[in-house]
């Protein structure tokens, strides 16, 4: 009687877990792959739309087409705020069920430099190929789009902006919202969307719509399906993102460029004064030595267990990126994106190569991101680089000095700021990353990749404090896909697997 007992338990084990989890891995695959044709041609048509937040026209055709995208999968779509790039808002709810996902996508991208893609038309997607699944001085060839009605190779990509950041993503979550539908799954939460077509503006407009429909958005947690996995290439969770500000640092010399020979020696050279209060601010390996920089930041020896569990192969990271030093905020990678970062992202002062002049230069500036962590106090630390600047002889303003100021027997520096959004961080055991997870190694039979930061920002912070729900990433395009650069790509086979990784996140009940 037992043994009989045990053989049905095994029969009926299969059931039990689909059941649970509504489709099996080979139910979501199988139409994934069905259906991938129809995926890769919506794509195709979605990349053609430009999407330069700058250009307003355009992004009222690419709102056009998310909106009918999702009015056509049944949602009630309307617009969160309407200023020149809107904020689209979709939401499906589900009869009888008692959560909601709340869920970010991004639809604007970069702008783009046509000279610098090797395609005429960048917003054109392209599908390439190669021997040697890298691109090695033009090796890669151009293909056919028909080719992807033969048998696919996985490492082919697609060129085009947005491919990867973040149209790719968009068509994912919406293909695999078709693969749930033509299998028969409704989902076990309601479905609310946010498409923020100003996300490369830095989404000046998304704090104030959250905060004024804070309401409407009420859900239990949030989804974002952006950006690429660990560099290993594995299912990955990502359970925060730092936040971003960005100063402007300016130096005076005098009012008009001034022959060096005359005047070297005796006119103040503002790229000097400006390299010396930037070389101030961190030490040959890279530490902030603004004291207080780093106040704050603490990392318990359970997370860091979970941070040295993350793949990382830093010698190979070194090598490809072509250096042996790393900076020693930390020990090691993960680590020191757990920190705050003070890096310089451009610098300006005269002119070089062969436009170069023996000159004394009029001013010098230094363009500089701050990458905050969920520790950090914005405002603190750009307090902290005003002090550091003042103490080091210098008086601080917000404007070009006057011709009255320059008199005044003081060293200018013209400090401008912007503070775009926060950082957040999820706990692992939170809703959404033990449903996440679930999800995940439903459909992959592994524990994820589990990054407690990554080291890019999205601007979630305003949903997390404001709505107070849990946040992660779920990331779905591969990570050499060149987003922000030109010939930005997604890898075919990331493409067809991210929208069954999508569709098994959809598909999971939430405990």
């Amino acid at each position: 009687m037992k043994k009989i007992f045990l053989n049905l338990l095994l029969i009926l084990t299969p059931f039990a877990v689909q059941a649970e989890n509504q489709l099996s891995p080979d139910d979501i695959r199988a139409e994934v792959d069905r259906i991938k044709l129809t995926a890769l041609d919506t794509f195709k048509e979605y990349l053609a739309i430009p999407n330069d937040g700058h250009m307003h026209d355009d992004i009222a055709m690419l709102a056009d087409w998310v909106q009918n995208a999702f009015e056509s999968r049944g949602f009630d779509v309307s617009r969160l705020a309407e200023p020149e790039n809107p904020l689209i808002y979709a939401k499906r709810m589900v009869p009888g069920v008692t959560k909601t996902m709340l869920v970010y996508l991004q639809a604007d991208g970069q702008p783009v430099d046509p000279a610098a893609w090797y395609q005429q038309n960048p917003y054109g997607a392209v599908l390439r190929a190669s021997d040697t699944g890298v691109w090695e001085n033009g090796k890669w060839r151009d293909i056919p789009w028909d080719s992807l009605k033969g048998d696919i190779n996985s490492d082919w990509r697609i060129y085009a902006r947005s491919a990867s950041d973040s149209k790719g993503p968009n068509t994912q979550f919406l293909m695999a919202l078709d693969v749930l539908e033509n299998l028969g799954v409704t989902t076990d939460f309601n479905l609310k969307v946010v498409v923020d077509t100003e996300e490369e503006l830095s989404s000046p407009h998304l704090p104030q719509a959250v905060m004024d429909n804070r309401d409407e958005l009420a859900s239990d947690f949030l989804m974002i399906f952006d950006g690429p996995p660990h560099r290993s290439g594995g299912p990955t969770l990502n359970f925060g993102a730092r936040g971003i500000a960005t100063l402007t640092l300016t130096t005076f010399g005098p009012k008009v460029a001034q022959h060096s020979g005359h005047f070297g020696n005796y006119a103040p050279n503002p790229a000097l004064h400006l390299s010396r209060i930037l070389a101030s601010m961190k030490s040959a390996d890279g530490r902030v030595t603004i004291p207080g920089f780093y106040d704050g930041v603490e990392i318990s020896p359970d997370v860091k267990e979970i941070l040295d569990d993350v793949p990382n192969d830093e010698p190979a990271i070194q090598r490809n990126m072509g250096f042996s030093i790393p900076d020693k905020v930390a020990e090691s990678l993960e680590l020191s994106i757990q920190y705050p970062s003070l890096n310089i992202r451009g610098m300006n002062s005269a002119w070089v190569g062969k436009q170069v002049r023996t000159i004394i230069p009029p001013t010098a500036t230094a363009e500089i991101d701050i990458r905050l962590v969920k520790e950090s106090d914005p405002e603190y630390l750009i307090d902290l680089i005003r002090d550091h600047i003042e103490n080091e002889g210098y008086t601080v303003i917000d404007h070009a000095p006057t011709d009255a100021e320059r008199m005044k027997q003081k060293r200018y520096v013209q400090l401008n700021y912007e503070i775009s959004y926060p950082a957040f961080r999820t706990d692992f055991d939170s809703l959404a990353g033990t449903f996440a997870k679930s999800a995940l190694v439903h459909l992959n039979g592994e524990t994820p990749i589990m990054l407690r930061t990554m080291g890019g920002s999205i601007p979630i912070s305003p949903f997390v404090d404001t709505l107070d729900i849990p946040a992660l990433a779920v990331p779905t395009v591969n990570p050499d896909n060149n987003q922000h650069s030109p010939n930005e790509n997604i890898r075919v086979g990331n493409f067809i697997d991210g929208i069954a990784t999508i569709a098994a996140v959809l598909a999971e009940k939430v405990e």
